[in-house]
């Protein structure tokens, strides 16, 4: 059962990680999806909420948003929608009315109505505004496209360092109960006294019976300083025992490994593709390569969500860092490969991958690529099939608009998005399997290596 972050799918329905604006380039966006039921769920995400206080607009006039029935001219007076492509063939798809010009006012005559007549006075202007402008981003109809308020945004940026505020334990729901998979290491969680199969029974005084990890991690989560009650019972406790544990912030490694059958084979787990992600790559590759027992290499991708492009394509480069780890097509059909371009440390190692439907992005990019180059062998289920790419644009209030601007291909061609990685094995991690503490495609990762 593998760790992952937070179900970023609390805050949306399809959750992303943004690439800081000094990070574009080659590392570009890959977001992640929504979690299976399969995570295991760290408690760690704060999300700011509230809404900034604003003023009020001033009606605009004779602005014209063109439809697909006549073509833009210099002549329009402001915001036009330009040339729409394949007009001919999409505006047959089109509603009558998305087909026609539209006068921009038709948003203040809205605006107006909603402040004239809506039952809910206290709504602030500013949250009118941001919401018009998540519409607005939605009506592309791309669950990864999305436009973030500041807030949203301050947070992404944290989610994506790995940096958060809460307890630093991951739970899951294990038998129809919440319980403690592990607290991390130095954690509040772990000062507090908490242990791996604790079962939370109140999250202050709310009982768990029934709750998801979602439902958890939303009432557990919260700002540094603050604390929060957990209501505990484990073999050896005559009673359930209160744990007031004080949120502090904490840092998850995406990057960890631990030795396997006589440290000969080594497990790699990668939570999520960040700027830590290559360093502790860079760190376990030193100690691996140094010691002379390991013969084969778990790398485990399952319930990895994505992360940056770059990452994504420097790790595939320790297996062969020559080739074409993935290629990037544009709208226009403009193709970019990209190679890692370094000496491969990994080469020789025997490979297996471990992923999952929880496996998505530059996930896929990794596992594809060492497929396609035939340098690891797939164990676990298909992957998610997330394979496009997303840029960030910074605003100056702070907010940020992310956009779908390419797919992505694997070595061979394979288009990855909806379409996902299949497994060489497939085997799967069913819940029986975790409520009994197994895991049998770890177990023929394993046999394979042996």
């Amino acid at each position: 059962m593998e760790e992952i972050l937070q179900n970023y799918s609390n805050i949306y329905s399809m959750s992303d990680f943004p690439v800081p604006a000094e990070k574009q380039g080659v590392k570009g966006f890959l977001s992640r999806p929504i979690t299976l039921w399969l995570a295991i769920v760290i408690i760690l995400l704060g999300f700011g909420g509230g809404v900034l206080a604003g003023g009020k607009f001033q009606s605009a006039d004779k602005i014209i948003i063109k439809g697909t029935e006549v073509q833009a001219t210099s002549s329009a007076v402001g915001l036009s929608a330009g040339k729409v492509t394949n007009a001919a063939t999409s505006a047959l798809d089109l509603p009558t009315y998305l087909k026609k010009d539209v006068n921009f006012n038709l948003y203040w005559d809205t605006w107006k109505a909603i402040k004239d007549k809506s039952y809910h006075q206290d709504v602030p202007d500013t949250k009118l505004f941001y919401g018009s402008l998540q519409g607005m981003v939605a009506a592309l109809g791309d669950p990864y496209s999305v436009f973030l308020t500041p807030s949203d945004a301050t947070q992404f940026q944290n989610d994506l360092s790995g940096n958060f505020d809460g307890i630093g334990a991951e739970i899951a729901v294990k038998n129809n109960q919440l319980i403690i998979v592990s607290p991390l290491d130095d954690s509040p969680a772990m000062k507090a006294g908490l242990k791996p199969k604790d079962w939370i029974m109140k999250i202050n005084t709310t009982s768990t019976d029934g709750m998801s990890s979602n439902v958890a991690v939303s009432l557990i989560r919260g700002k540094a300083g603050t604390e929060v009650t957990l209501t505990v019972f484990r073999d050896g406790f005559k009673a359930p025992q209160e744990f007031k544990i004080t949120r502090a912030p904490i840092t998850v490694k995406s990057v960890t490994w631990n030795y396997l059958n006589n440290n000969q084979i080594v497990q790699i787990k990668v939570r999520q593709f960040n700027d830590d992600t290559m360093p502790l790559l860079d760190n376990a590759i030193n100690e691996i390569t140094s010691k002379s027992s390991v013969k084969g290499i778990i790398l485990d991708l399952r319930g990895n969500p994505g992360g940056y492009l770059e990452s994504a394509v420097e790790m595939a480069g320790e297996w062969s860092g020559d080739k074409v780890v993935v290629s990037e097509k544009n709208r226009d059909g403009v193709e970019t490969p990209h190679i890692a371009g370094k000496t491969p440390r990994l080469g020789n190692y025997k490979t297996i991958v471990l992923a999952d439907g929880g496996s998505a992005s530059a996930s896929e990019i990794v596992a594809g690529a060492l497929k396609d180059w035939g340098k690891a062998k797939i164990v676990g289920m298909k992957t998610f099939g997330k394979g496009s790419v997303q840029d960030l644009t910074d605003l100056p209030d702070g907010s940020e608009i992310k956009l779908t601007i390419a797919k992505w291909f694997t070595p061979n061609g394979v288009n990855i998005d909806e379409q996902g990685i299949e497994p060489d094995v497939k085997i799967d991690l069913t819940e029986a399997d975790f409520n009994k503490n197994l895991d049998p495609q770890l177990d023929k990762a394993v046999q394979l290596l042996k």
